[in-house]
């Protein structure tokens, strides 16, 4: 399954941070690419940064129109709209491990009415509102039911050895 997710809008200054964030769950939690709208260019710099660090080539493609975006990712991906007004993730998260192509759409601010339109899904985490990084982090880990914390991410001159009691940190072969 490729997933890869779009970022509509950023509220100036206040989502700097969250956008980061948004991406680096994403990148984390096994999708491919992420598509943003209205960003500063330093997010861009930061994922490279992260991927020269910790492996994988995760992509960031700045856009103008995530209309286009969407409506090209149709002919071969279900869209997934995270919002607060959709349907459970309960009730359809087993439908979301069948799709082939997912591309998850992450608002930032009041969204257009057309993107619940445009959606395949839209779907809601919880009932109560709450974070958009925190929604993409739970939507990606029940679509892959935790298998993405296997993924490995190549060309890592750092990987988080997972140990019981402290940190344990793999740095270009050697332990730290």
């Amino acid at each position: 399954m490729v997933i890869e997710v779009v970022r509509i809008g950023q509220r100036l200054v206040r989502d700097d941070r969250v956008t980061t964030h948004v991406a680096l769950v994403a990148r984390a939690f096994g999708c491919s690419k992420i598509f943003m709208t209205e960003v500063n260019p330093e997010i861009k710099d930061t994922l490279e940064k992260i991927n020269n660090t910790w492996g994988g080539d995760f992509v960031v493609e700045f856009i103008d129109n995530w209309k286009s975006i969407v409506k090209m990712k149709k002919k071969d991906s279900k869209i997934v709209h995270l919002t607060m007004y959709g349907e459970s993730i309960n009730d359809v998260d087993m439908q979301l491990r069948k799709e082939e192509n997912l591309l998850i759409v992450v608002g930032a601010e009041k969204v257009p009415r057309e993107i619940y339109e445009l959606a395949d899904y839209n779907v809601g985490i919880g009932n109560q509102p709450h974070s958009e990084i925190s929604a993409l982090a739970i939507i990606l880990d029940r679509i892959q039911k935790g298998e993405q914390f296997k993924n490995s991410f190549p060309g890592a001159k750092r990987k988080i050895i997972p140990t019981r009691n402290g940190k344990n940190v793999l740095v270009r072969g050697t332990r730290d």
